[in-house]
């Protein structure tokens, strides 16, 4: 396999709508977390956004993605149903797929995951710490045993998700509330994570340890090489039974 193909994907509403977002995110969020990765890793990395053609996410695109990063909150209706079926296609097939903070709203992620995905919320500017519950997960090489963040968005439990496969990362925040902040899922050939942190108003996407989960969560989501799988009708068994022994 060359260089991992990753595709950033914001909606690019609130750094152009609201001026304080714009000074915190000058380059959008999809600009931070591209120029952070790479900073670190030689990927080859594209960005697209929700007001391009096709979201910027035509199946040419999506054919040359192994990991598609996912940021969007004030306007996931607007993300058309034809695209949200060509990425879930794509994810089945075998892209990775990381969605950030309320990516947990998005089309995609309900359409994989089935449920409503809801969460209570507050914005407080309150503490979160971000423990390690699974230490031995790829996702959490490199990090120390929580990454505490001064400011960001509160999430809570009832987070109304499909158990995950495996959980990477459960978050504190100073109000009280716990939450299932690092989910791992695979759907078909497909991995998904889905990582908490990220409010468009606090730099969160500038720091290290952000960048380094980041970093480890499209090497754990990227495709790799599956045995070749068929479906549908087998006309003859596998073994030859004599005709006999068939019923």
């Amino acid at each position: 396999m060359g260089k991992v193909r990753v595709t950033i994907w914001n909606e690019y509403r609130h750094e152009v709508l609201e001026e304080r977002i714009a000074k915190v995110y000058p380059k959008g969020i999809h600009g931070a977390i591209a120029e952070m990765l790479g900073r670190h890793m030689d990927y080859e990395i594209r960005t697209a956004t929700l007001d391009e053609p096709e979201h910027g996410l035509t199946q040419e695109v999506l054919d040359n993605t192994d990991v598609l990063i996912w940021w969007g909150h004030m306007a996931h209706n607007e993300v058309s149903d034809e695209v949200v079926e060509r990425v879930c296609k794509r994810v089945l097939d075998g892209m990775g797929m990381i969605f950030l903070h309320s990516g947990h709203h998005s089309k995609p992620f309900r359409k994989l995951m089935g449920t409503t995905c809801n969460v209570k919320w507050r914005e407080n500017d309150e503490k979160e710490r971000l423990w390690i519950v699974d230490p031995s997960h790829p996702i959490t090489a490199g990090l120390p045993e929580y990454i505490e963040l001064p400011k960001e968005e509160t999430y809570g439990e009832r987070f109304d998700i499909p158990a995950p496969d495996e959980l990477v990362f459960i978050s504190w925040f100073s109000g009280g509330e716990v939450f299932r902040s690092g989910c791992c899922y695979r759907r078909g050939k497909g991995r998904i994570f889905y990582f908490r942190p990220g409010h468009e108003e606090y730099p969160t996407f500038y720091r290290e340890d952000i960048t380094r989960v980041l970093i480890n969560a499209v090497e754990w989501a990227k495709p790799f090489e599956y045995p070749k799988l068929t479906f549908d009708h087998v006309p003859t068994p596998y073994e030859d039974i004599p005709l006999k022994q068939r019923h």
